[in-house]
């Protein structure tokens, strides 16, 4: 799972003022800078040259990054302006792994994986036959996948290691719990599978000639 289950982001302006909750915002988004390459006139035609064939590098530049890369840099400014909604505002040196889990909890709210409670007739059904009341949370995996990426972003970002909040030891156990009691509300399994082998080939013994007997002359 490479992305979030129905997170959607779209553009803001930073002026602006959004009527947020004491410490929850009320919806993310992702600001883009968009750079416009302006037309120049210049009488060297190298210089004109090289200006076209660095804005065109530049332009495509982010097109080269793999699925994982932009994946993983949309999820670091999501968080980080997470902080900045944050009341009062955090900053990423202040982070720790309680506000790492108040982040997961708030993303359950675009969450469309349906678990079931206890309560539910289906709790434990892998296919429920009919629609149910049951909360929708993000899926385990999608919690799972974000967290990797968060966790490297921070240490490319120049986080150290043993600092990293989204390595803290809550945020193991709650992904944990997550898949566990998915797991059991959806009554499937996250263990994985393992790998059949293929059936080593006998090796084929020779056939020896009968063994010849004494005859009686």
């Amino acid at each position: 799972m490479d992305s979030l289950q129905g997170f959607q982001t779209s553009n803001i302006n930073p002026s602006s003022t959004t009527n947020l909750n004491p410490n929850f915002p009320a919806n993310l988004s992702i600001t883009t800078v968009g750079t416009t390459a302006g037309a120049t006139t210049n009488a060297n035609p190298l210089s004109a040259a090289a200006a076209s064939s660095s804005s065109s590098s530049s332009s495509t530049s982010p097109s080269t990054l793999s699925r994982y890369e932009n994946q993983k840099r949309r999820d670091w400014n999501t968080f980080g302006q997470y902080l900045r909604n944050h009341r009062p505002p955090l900053s990423l040196s202040r982070c720790s792994g309680a506000h790492v889990l108040e982040f997961l909890r708030y993303l359950d709210q675009f969450g469309k994986t349906k678990v079931h409670t206890q309560l539910c007739p289906f709790f434990g059904h892998p296919n429920p036959p009919a629609p149910c009341p049951c909360p929708l949370r993000q899926a385990w995996g999608s919690l799972d996948a974000l967290i990797g990426r968060l966790r490297a972003a921070f240490e490319e970002h120049g986080g150290k290691p043993e600092a990293n909040p989204f390595g803290a030891r809550a945020v193991r156990l709650y992904l944990r719990e997550v898949r566990d009691s998915q797991a059991k509300a959806r009554g499937i399994s996250y263990e994985k599978k393992k790998r059949k082998r293929p059936p080593h080939p006998q090796p084929q013994v020779p056939s020896l000639p009968p063994p010849h007997g004494n005859q009686n002359q």
